[in-house]
């Protein structure tokens, strides 16, 4: 059977004028549905998460996250806000405030300066696997590959209303925690699980949930989550990635010699300077090459374990569409060149966007409703 796996998004609100990030106090108790996963809230009020059910395939991750997308357009709509699928907003909120939460005043105590400009949103993709070796060899395997995984994601160029130069300026923000970056390479969970257990009460390592690897092993249910990618601006780009991440945990093959020179981390800082406008560096060899060149080596790598005609359509769009250039970062950068109200708009329309010529179809085949019962991204189960 087909191996299961689910999506979270992060998104943030933000005032339609200045683009700054705005309370959406409210919003979880307003969109909270089961038809199309769990909603929450994130560690600021201008934030909410959603998580789709247990998926099985391309399609019916689309129709969560677009029902959920959908919802969640006109509930901003209603209030007067914006929601953006970005991994950092263009503006901080003179007013930005922690969510109400015990766990949260917690780590912002313990990471005090770094807290108030923790505003950034990823999307995390969970990936079922039927045991936790498995897993830590996925997660070996995977390795090599994060840094073209996060330029291929790269949505986040904008910080205090500024273009920071980078394209994924979130991935920059995530290297200031006490774990960040590319996970270490482990022999297997137990080693995996021992390191974990030593960094407990280091730093601001208060719980599993602040370990912030790229990838990290699941305590409670059978799963590896996979946390390098930015938040995206449309719901088919969120999709294509997962199933590149599903495909290479089901098929990973670990080619990394721990006791050779690693670049994997350097290569992650690249990839969020450049992501695919100029060069990447080769997941075994360790050399830049053309970012195109890059893209083509995993793209070769997926291509044989596509499923189904969706999927292929899905992740061979996104490839084409990178190849071209047109990446999260690019078209924010191009829309704000037109004004902060072309931004806006960019946001507003790439929420429930579905690729040209698709609409009729992906209306057609989307299935608004999950049956009762179904289970969060976080508890997947391998099939």
């Amino acid at each position: 059977m087909a191996t299961t796996f689910g999506i979270e998004e992060e998104f943030v609100m933000l005032d339609p004028v200045t683009l700054a990030t705005a309370d959406a106090r409210g919003a979880v108790a307003s969109l909270a549905s089961s038809r199309d996963g769990v909603v929450t809230k994130e560690f600021f009020r201008s934030q909410i998460e959603h998580a789709t059910h247990v998926c099985t395939d391309a399609l019916e991750a689309l129709d969560c996250l677009l029902a959920f997308r959908e919802r969640l357009s006109s509930w901003a709509r209603e209030w007067g806000l914006v929601a953006a699928g970005s991994g950092t907003p263009p503006r901080i909120g003179h007013d930005s405030s922690l969510s109400e939460d015990e766990r949260y005043a917690r780590i912002a105590a313990q990471v005090a300066g770094i807290a108030p400009e923790h505003q950034i949103n990823g999307l995390h993709v969970h990936v079922g696997i039927p045991d936790r070796d498995t897993g830590m060899r996925a997660s070996n395997a995977l390795r090599p590959w994060l840094p073209i995984l996060l330029a291929m994601s790269a949505n986040s160029p904008f910080w205090n209303g500024a273009d920071t130069g980078f394209h994924s300026w979130r991935a920059i923000h995530g290297r200031r925690w006490t774990t960040s970056g590319i996970t270490p390479w482990f022999a297997d969970a137990s080693a995996y699980d021992d390191a974990v257990a030593r960094l407990s009460g280091i730093g601001a390592t208060s719980d599993l949930g602040t370990i912030n690897w790229n990838i990290r092993l699941s305590n409670a249910y059978p799963t590896v989550e996979i946390r390098v990618f930015d938040a995206q601006l449309d719901a088919w780009s969120a999709v294509a990635l997962a199933i590149v991440a599903r495909i290479l945990v089901e098929h990973a093959r670990d080619r990394f010699d721990p006791t050779q020179f690693d670049v994997t981390d350097a290569a992650l800082w690249h990839a969020a300077r450049y992501g695919v406008s100029s060069t990447l560096v080769h997941p075994t060899e360790g050399e830049l090459i053309p970012a195109v060149d890059a893209l083509l080596l995993l793209q070769r790598e997926v291509d044989p374990h596509l499923q189904t005609t969706f999927e292929r359509t899905c992740v061979d769009g996104l490839f084409a569409r990178l190849a071209a250039g047109s990446t999260g970062a690019a078209a924010q950068r191009l829309a704000r060149s037109r004004g902060d109200g072309a931004l806006a708009d960019l946001y507003r329309r790439s929420l429930t966007r579905v690729p040209e010529g698709s609409t009729s179809r992906a209306r057609r085949m989307t299935r608004l409703s999950s049956p009762p019962g179904m289970n969060t991204a976080a508890s997947i189960v391998t099939g």
